[in-house]
């Protein structure tokens, strides 16, 4: 039996009459170019987007959006691949129109252009909304971390600096002291010995003295890292993997796991960030209220209590905090609190009352004991480090205790939220092989984030709706 055989190369071949045959009618281009043509590039704030009457004319930004946007749905990132994939590629030649721009162009305007791809990604949302892809009753929050371009041996922070100088200082002392005998003539070819111990105290000294510049750098800025090859990235404490990176937070709907909101911080906690990227969702779904859900990495009185201010429902779990937990001892939740009487009630069903109030961070906070029910108590052992317990009360823990019965109510909802977030999670860094950043700078990274989360959304609109229900939402 044969197999199937190809045409010679020499063979003239009839192919179709344009490049518009190649491209099929539901290909994902089609969308993209009527996306992009929509869009109003001004508003957005894309720069050169008003050719200008005299000199050499240069790209369109339209074009070279379409092009990143064919990119990054397509794990092609890289202005060099770009290039390339622009000479080679059909759906890129029918996109571009046969346009080839030079990498440094290609790279040179997503760096330009980086404050102006969060407002692309925007527009898109509108367009989701717009074809009720949104269930606008319950957002998921939470944060990744995406590499940086440092590597750790790049990465500085007061206590690694203090480390290395003191580690410095002993190395040079042992030098000098090893120097001292080679000089003396105590040991067998001292000239060469001599001149390579010299050689090392000068590295080990200009070494120490960058050392000391970055250490007073740290002092005189505040900051507690430094980074060298990407001035803003920082050490992920808590992801080893990541090691120094930047932190991407995303507010996704729960009906079809499309992402609402997205920023990027350089921040390793996600404390404080629950209101501001649920509230900007909020407001990009055009509703007065509505419900978030978010793991204990954002469990934090004041940023829940701004929550309910702005309409916003939280639901967070509460984490395992405290010296009682980590001792094996009651946990604060087995004291029960009397709003009405303003005390505690312990496990062994005693009163503790308010002994005493001090200002901490901005906040009152209160103390509850009874030293003396302590005193005879049974579970004692259980309960008190010391000669009694004291709990305490931040003034507003009242929208704690609120979120806390919500969060009975409804038990399932941390499994949602895990369902929901974690899917735009996964297909970034593994699909979309998206788990580090190419560009370096927070706002650079802002920009590119924007392009990866556009992508993603775009991929999940395509699977829902099609792309011709998509190309019919744009011009409609």
């Amino acid at each position: 039996m044969a197999y199937i055989e190809g045409h010679a190369r020499d063979q003239a071949l009839l192919l179709p009459a344009s490049v518009e045959d190649y491209v099929s009618a539901d290909n994902p281009v089609r969308f993209i170019d009527a996306f992009v043509e929509d869009l109003d590039l001004v508003e957005a704030g894309f720069l050169r987007t008003r050719p200008k009457a005299t000199g050499r004319p240069g790209y369109d930004p339209a074009d070279m959006l379409k092009l990143y946007l064919y990119g990054y749905l397509n794990r092609v990132r890289s202005s060099r691949r770009l290039e390339a994939e622009a000479t080679r590629n059909l759906e890129l030649i029918w996109l571009l129109r046969g346009l080839r721009p030079d990498f440094k162009t290609i790279a040179d305007f997503r760096r330009d252009n980086r404050s102006a791809f969060k407002a692309a990604f925007r527009a898109f949302v509108v367009l989701c909304r717009k074809l009720d892809l949104f269930g606008r009753e319950l957002l998921a929050v939470d944060g990744t971390r995406l590499k940086a371009v440092n590597s750790r041996t790049r990465n500085f922070t007061k206590a690694k600096l203090d480390k290395y100088i003191k580690s410095a200082d002993e190395r040079l002392e042992k030098y000098l002291a090893q120097l001292d005998d080679a000089d003396r003539g105590e040991e067998a070819g001292t000239t060469r010995r001599s001149e390579a111990l010299a050689a090392k105290i000068a590295r080990v000294r200009e070494q120490r003295q960058v050392s000391e510049a970055m250490l007073e750098q740290l002092k005189a800025s505040g900051e507690s890292q430094i980074s060298l090859t990407d001035p803003d990235a920082r050490a992920m404490a808590a992801h080893p993997k990541v090691g120094v990176g930047y932190n991407a937070q995303v507010a996704v709907d729960a009906k079809h796991k499309l992402i609402v909101e997205q920023h990027v911080t350089n921040a390793g906690s996600d404390l404080g960030f629950l209101a501001e990227t649920a509230g900007a969702a909020k407001d990009l779904l055009g509703v007065d209220r509505i419900d978030v859900v978010a793991d204990m990495g954002y469990y934090m009185g004041e940023d829940i209590a701004a929550c309910e201010r702005a309409g916003i429902t939280p639901y967070v779990a509460r984490p395992q905090r405290g010296t009682a937990v980590g001792d094996g001892r009651f946990p604060k939740e087995r004291f029960r609190y009397d709003e009405a009487a303003d005390c505690y009630h312990c496990p062994g069903d005693q009163r503790l009352d308010t002994r005493y109030r001090w200002l901490q961070g901005g906040h009152i906070i209160v103390q509850y004991s009874n030293p003396r029910a302590c005193g005879g108590c049974e579970l004692k052992a259980q309960c008190a480090r010391g000669d009694f317990r004291r709990i305490t009360r931040w003034e507003g823990e009242a929208v704690l205790d609120r979120m806390a019965i919500r969060l009975a109510a409804r038990p399932d909802i941390l499994n949602i939220r895990r369902e929901t977030v974690e899917h735009p999670f996964g297909s970034i860094k593994q699909w979309m092989n998206q788990g580090a950043f190419l560009m370096r700078g927070l706002d650079k990274v802002r920009g590119e984030f924007s392009l990866t989360a556009l992508a993603y959304n775009l991929r999940r609109a395509i699977n829902l709706v099609g792309v011709q229900g998509l190309i019919r939402a744009v011009q409609a």
